[in-house]
Formats: structure tokens, C-alpha cells, sequence
């Protein structure tokens, strides 16, 4: 088998492979059969479009194989209103019951993020899920740590993140960093790399939004996320690869408080040209 293969008993030549194609490695003339350029497997990006957009199935990827390419199910399509309201309804949550999420729970999402999409899809983004109850507290401890530091070496930035307030409170045994969510989930790549933040600040994010579907609900770790990159010992503890920066974490768990309402929020201000 080719890199690209097109099966011409069943090719329709719409051409739509060759038309969707980010590098154009598929040429089309009307009426023939699409035809992959020979540089192709060198060229490609791996992003699946030629395979996803061919109805027929004709398009034949050496690393993509039809059988791990499910179809997609119109049923399940959100409506706009549908679509709307799951977005406008999504809550930051900072209440956790006390109920442990299972590893194949996390991992379900988990396997659902990573379709988010990357920069020129390197698909960078690996992952740490930390749910160990004296680990966490320990992270707890070092952050607590950074914003003492932060109170006596930067004042002013953290007085304008009232840092004062939050170490107070850690002190007197609340969590302000990760809420005592039972989950932590931080998102990590390579940090040399351009497109690392935007990659999986966006994986986040669909983590978050598809934790709603199995009852979960999500919070940004905005403590823990300002620490980690400029403190060594939370770095130390966090102990990601050689080369690797965190750019971001989520807290997880099963909301204590079910939200019946859709706050109001700010007029987008938007400039049309």
C-alpha cells in the first residue's frame, strides 16, 4: 500500500479530498480520480481531513485506517439552541463533593481533548493527572509557599492578585489554590515550541467542556498555573519532563452545587470592517 491509496471501485471523484488537503498533496482534475503527489507521506501533516471528508471511504491513509476512523453520527449533532446553552451554561466550579473520579473517567476525557486542534497539528500535548489526596496537599503547601515569596519580593504583583488574602486563608486550613477538587489535571509541552500554549490552553478546554457530559465539572488552576513556571520548588515537585513547561491546569470533580440560571455578561465589543 501507497501512503495514499484511492480505491477506485468506490472513488466518486468529487475531488473534495484534493480540495480540503492544507498542503495540497492531492492533485484533481473533473471527471478523473484524485491523485497524491509523490512527495505526500514526506509533506503530510497527519491532520485526517482527506480521510474525513470522503464519504465513500475511498481514501485509503497508510496511518490512518478506516478501522480506527469511526463515521461520524448525525444523532448526536447538537442543535444551535442546544449547542447555545451548553456553551453559555458553562460554570467555573470551586465546590467538589468529597467522591474520588475514576482513572477511566479521566482517561475517557482525556482521549476526547486530544482532538483538539494544534498548531500545524504536532499534537505536542501530554498529560499529568495528579489525585493523590497528601500530593496534592503538598502542591498545596509549596504554592502557599510562592505567595509568601511573592509578598516579600514583588509586592505589587501580588497585592494586585491579593495574594495577602489568599495565603491568609491557607494558613487558616482553606484550599484557595485547588479547592479540594479530587483531581488535578495539568496539560504540558514542549516549552520551546510556538504553538505549546495555545495547543493546550485549547485541550483544556475541551477537557472542561466534555467533563460536563459525565456529570464532572471543571475549574482553572490560576494559582498553581502562575507558581509552577516561576517557582523551583513547585517545579521540582511537579517533575515534568526535561524540556517540558506546564501551560496549564484544571481541577476536577463532581460539582457540589447544581447552577440553574445563565449569568449576565459584558456586550462584546466587536469592530466589523
Amino acid at each position: 500500500m501507497n501512503f495514499i491509496d484511492i480505491d477506485q471501485q468506490t472513488c466518486s471523484k468529487d475531488g473534495f479530498c484534493s480540495a480540503v488537503c492544507p498542503a495540497q498533496l492531492i492533485t484533481f482534475t473533473r471527471g478523473e480520480y484524485p491523485t497524491p503527489i509523490e512527495a505526500a507521506e514526506k509533506l503530510c501533516i497527519r491532520c485526517g481531513h482527506c480521510v474525513a471528508v470522503c464519504k465513500t471511504g475511498s481514501l485509503l491513509h497508510a496511518e490512518m485506517p478506516l478501522t480506527e476512523c469511526p463515521e461520524m453520527q448525525p444523532e448526536l449533532s447538537l442543535s444551535a439552541e442546544q449547542c447555545e446553552q451548553f456553551l453559555r451554561g458553562r460554570r467555573s466550579i470551586r465546590n467538589y463533593r468529597d467522591q474520588a473520579v475514576p482513572r477511566e473517567t479521566v482517561q475517557k476525557l482525556i482521549e476526547t481533548a486530544r482532538f483538539a486542534p494544534t498548531g500545524h497539528n504536532t499534537q505536542t500535548v501530554e498529560w499529568l493527572v495528579l489525585s493523590d489526596r497528601d500530593e496534592l496537599n503538598k502542591l498545596l503547601g509549596i504554592v502557599g509557599q510562592w505567595m509568601a515569596w511573592m509578598l516579600d519580593n514583588m509586592p505589587e504583583v501580588a497585592q494586585a492578585y491579593h495574594l495577602g488574602n489568599a495565603l491568609r486563608r491557607i494558613k487558616e486550613g482553606e484550599d484557595v489554590v485547588l479547592r479540594g477538587a479530587p483531581v488535578l489535571v495539568v496539560a504540558h509541552a514542549p516549552k520551546d515550541d510556538q504553538v505549546s500554549l495555545s495547543s493546550c490552553t485549547i485541550a483544556l478546554t475541551y477537557l472542561e467542556l466534555a467533563a460536563t457530559g459525565m456529570d464532572l465539572g471543571g475549574c482553572w488552576a490560576g494559582y498553581f498555573h502562575a507558581a509552577v513556571n516561576i517557582f523551583p520548588p513547585l517545579q521540582q515537585a511537579l517533575g515534568l519532563p526535561e524540556g517540558h513547561q506546564c501551560f496549564g491546569a484544571m481541577m476536577l470533580g463532581y460539582p457540589q452545587f447544581r447552577y440553574h440560571r445563565i449569568p449576565k455578561r459584558k456586550t462584546p465589543p466587536i469592530t466589523w470592517r
